[in-house]
């Protein structure tokens, strides 16, 4: 499987858990409930961005450095993660909940953004040998996770 499949994949398994969190916000009780959410999204997210940021935009990274996208995408990671903190620091449930909203609007906006410009260069670029490849190196990173 390429590479780019797999990412995309992951996006849509984070759309699918964002998906659910909206649907239970409403009815968490506590600032804590909906901590518990974001450090679980959180560690999932940054962990996929490892991989993204190793395996995929590695291969465009000089190319992306002259058209100024290449910062966009690692500020973009930096933003989730910070965001995801921001709720895990709240102690007020409207404001921890109002905060993992707009985490999860601001990843989904990223992974769109991925899926539409970044995924598509990166499948141009390379040999489908090449982006199977590095799909096999991330199936080798996570093989203690499936296995």
């Amino acid at each position: 499987m390429k590479i780019t499949d797999i990412l995309t994949v992951e996006h849509t398994v984070f759309r699918t858990f964002f998906d659910q969190a909206e649907r239970a916000l409403p009815g968490l009780k506590t600032a804590a409930e909906i901590k518990l959410l974001a450090r679980l999204a959180e560690k999932l997210l940054h962990s996929h961005g490892e991989s993204e940021q190793d395996l995929a935009y590695a291969v465009l990274d000089h190319m992306l450095k002259e058209k100024g996208h290449l910062s966009r995408l690692y500020s973009d990671h930096r933003e989730m993660d910070a965001r995801m903190e921001q709720v895990c620091m709240a102690n007020d449930l409207a404001e921890a909940r109002q905060l993992m909203q707009s985490a999860m609007i601001m990843s989904r906006e990223h992974f769109r953004y991925e899926e539409q410009t970044v995924f598509p260069l990166i499948d141009q670029v390379l040999q489908n040998k090449s982006l199977v490849k590095l799909g096999e190196a991330w199936k080798q990173k996570y093989a203690g996770l499936t296995g």
